[in-house]
């Protein structure tokens, strides 16, 4: 039997956990197959998720749209149902709980790590622990963005239930189940009585060649084995071990198994202001972002991952180096905006693309170099080829640090002489001739250190304002930029640099919420054209964090990075931004904000021996 209605009609029903139609950004968990992502909710929805690959459309968007962006839910009948929620120890396998008067039920799933994006399989099982509950489920796929509804049937060739797209564009899935379900004009549903001891299994996998045994105790136990074993790779054994732990697994889950390459957040369209419209795009390749990520890696003892990454990068990027890639390298990134979608909350527009991609920002030349000089510390190999590659990025970089810029923080507003990227032209450059000199490599001694010490030069008196006592985000200016911050850690200035630390005074009393940073006041300095407010954004927390432990309060340090893991979800998962409410805001998870906390966390112990 077809589901007669394929087109994006609304869900026929808002779950009673989700009283004001979307739950708060911090009330999810995230699972993954190296590929993709699929963000569960505290209440055991699915609503959101990308099929097969990062950057694919949506088959699952109830995060973006309360009414047509599908979900796959479970939630008990009894009234008065308790949620938590947690991952079993060093993994990315995730138990939600259901307590209610009539007992506890739990629901785990997980994504099988898998060599292939067609090999994808979401495991779901709930399983009866005491007492009777009466659980319903109900699936409702939306491909295309929420564009478009499935035409459901059941199984021709064996058990479960087909899930077409309409229109052919993305792959057909097959949910497996012993569970008798009812196909619906919008999908599945069913009402199942759970008892203590029951397990009722759920496998939404695709109908085509799967190349691996589908087996449910199998891949549970393949998969904890998997996530186990590269939890214990870590090297980090401080005093945060588990938040730390909890952060580069979280990278881990943004990383393609594929490419090698690491996108900056598993989300699209979640707002950095209630209602708001920066609304962008996140499931792509930043080079900033993903160098820092590396970093984190290489720190951790993670050295495959910063191997596979200097790969992709060897073959997509070093010809002509831009701001960002889509997973498998491509290039243009299209901005556009999906109309349908009413947005989080009613945040539009919900963008996919990012309009940035081919914008002007020279830091990455020295965030990719910086990364490259730790990978070659690490005992990577620098080969004749990448050498030749990397010293025409330098080339460029001499060419080019005078340039105007979009910046660090990707202004649509127009260019500007930005401290943060010449900063990093330096960085570029200093760092190119520490591998050369470490490796014996033939370069241009003489006029590199010469260009080296010139930028020094113009950044230590050019971008420093009298009147402030600040070096300032953009030359000419009297605007201050959280990225200051950055200086000391890419060991530009010294963290007793007179100069410096009279701006990280300035940063303190101006751009500070207690322990929140705001990157720059929108209201004074460069802009991106939009209207309204954005959060304080959580690395630049992280980056006052390892300033502190730098200039020597390590104490307040410690007392700040508290208060910041505070501001983590019930998982210790972070967002790109934190409201003055303590709301998390912006895409999520997002990579800049644990790995700031990564680095934050290991300078504390750095000072603490």
């Amino acid at each position: 039997m077809s589901s007669p209605n394929p087109s994006a009609a609304p869900v026929q029903e808002i779950d009673s956990a989700y009283p004001d139609r979307y739950l708060p950004i911090a009330e999810y968990g995230i699972i993954g197959n190296l590929h993709t992502t699929a963000l569960v909710s505290v209440t055991g929805s699915i609503d959101f998720m990308c099929l097969p690959r990062f950057d694919s459309p949506t088959v699952f968007g109830r995060l973006l749209d309360a009414d047509v962006g599908g979900f796959f839910s479970f939630s008990c009948v009894a009234e008065d149902t308790k949620h938590k929620q947690l991952y079993l120890p060093g993994t990315n396998i995730l138990i939600t709980r259901f307590l209610s008067e009539d007992g506890i039920a739990e629901l785990t799933d997980f994504m099988p790590i898998v060599q292939g994006e067609r090999d994808f399989a979401v495991f779901r099982r709930l399983k009866g622990v005491y007492g009777h509950h009466r659980i319903k489920l109900n699936l409702q796929p939306r491909f295309g963005y929420g564009k478009r509804g499935c035409v459901i049937e059941k199984n021709p060739e064996g058990r479960g239930y087909l899930i077409r797209d309409p229109e052919g564009e993305q792959p057909t899935m097959l949910l497996l189940t012993d569970a008798p379900l009812e196909i619906t004009d919008t999908g599945l549903e069913a009402v199942i009585d759970l008892h203590r001891g029951d397990d009722v299994d759920f496998i939404l996998t695709l109908n085509e060649g799967i190349d691996f045994d589908l087996d449910w105790m199998h891949c549970f136990t393949e998969c904890r084995k998997y996530w186990t074993n590269w939890s214990k790779k870590c090297r980090y054994e401080g005093f945060w071990k588990e938040a730390v732990l909890r952060s580069v697994l979280t990278l881990k889950l943004l990383t393609s198994a594929r490419y090698g390459s690491t996108i900056a957040a598993a989300t699209f369209g979640l707002p950095e202001q209630m209602g708001g419209v920066r609304n962008w795009d996140y499931r792509y390749t930043w080079i900033r972002d993903a160098a820092f990520t590396m970093y984190a890696f290489l720190r951790l003892g993670y050295t495959q991952e910063a191997e596979h990454f200097m790969d992709w990068i060897r073959d997509k990027c070093m010809d002509h180096l831009q701001l960002m890639y889509a997973v498998d390298g491509e290039t243009k990134l299209e901005e556009r905006t999906l109309e349908h979608l009413e947005g989080y909350h009613g945040s539009t527009p919900v963008r996919i693309g990012n309009g940035a991609y081919d914008q002007k920002q020279l830091d990455i030349y020295g965030e990719l170099i910086d990364t490259i000089y730790l990978y070659n510390k690490a005992g990577g190999s620098i080969t004749n080829s990448f050498w030749a590659s990397i010293t025409k990025l330098v080339e460029f970089v001499i060419e080019h640090w005078r340039d105007e810029d979009h910046g660090i923080w990707e202004v649509r507003s127009g260019k500007q002489r930005f401290l943060h990227s010449a900063v990093c032209c330096w960085v570029a450059i200093d760092r190119a001739m520490k591998i050369a000199e470490n490796r014996s490599l033939p370069y241009p001694m003489a006029e590199w250190r010469r260009v080296r010490d010139e930028i020094y030069a113009e950044i230590y008196d050019g971008f420093w304002n009298e009147e402030l006592q600040a070096y300032v985000q953009f030359k000419g200016s009297d605007t201050l930029d959280a990225s200051a911050l950055l200086m000391p850690l890419l060991r530009f200035v010294s963290s007793q640099e007179p100069r410096w630390l009279s701006t990280f005074r300035a940063i303190e009393e101006k751009l500070s919420a207690d322990v929140l940073i705001f990157r720059y006041k929108l209201d004074h300095g460069a802009t991106d054209g939009l209207d309204g407010d954005e959060g304080a954004f959580a690395i630049c927390s992280f980056w006052y964090v390892e300033c502190l432990a730098r200039i020597g309060q390590v104490d307040k340090a410690t007392v700040v990075f508290e208060k910041m893991l505070g501001y983590a979800n019930h998982l210790g998962l972070m967002s790109e931004e934190i409201g003055l409410h303590g709301e998390q805001l912006g895409n999520f998870p997002q990579a800049f904000s644990h790995l700031s906390l990564i680095s934050a966390a290991f300078q504390i112990e750095k000072k603490n021996r």
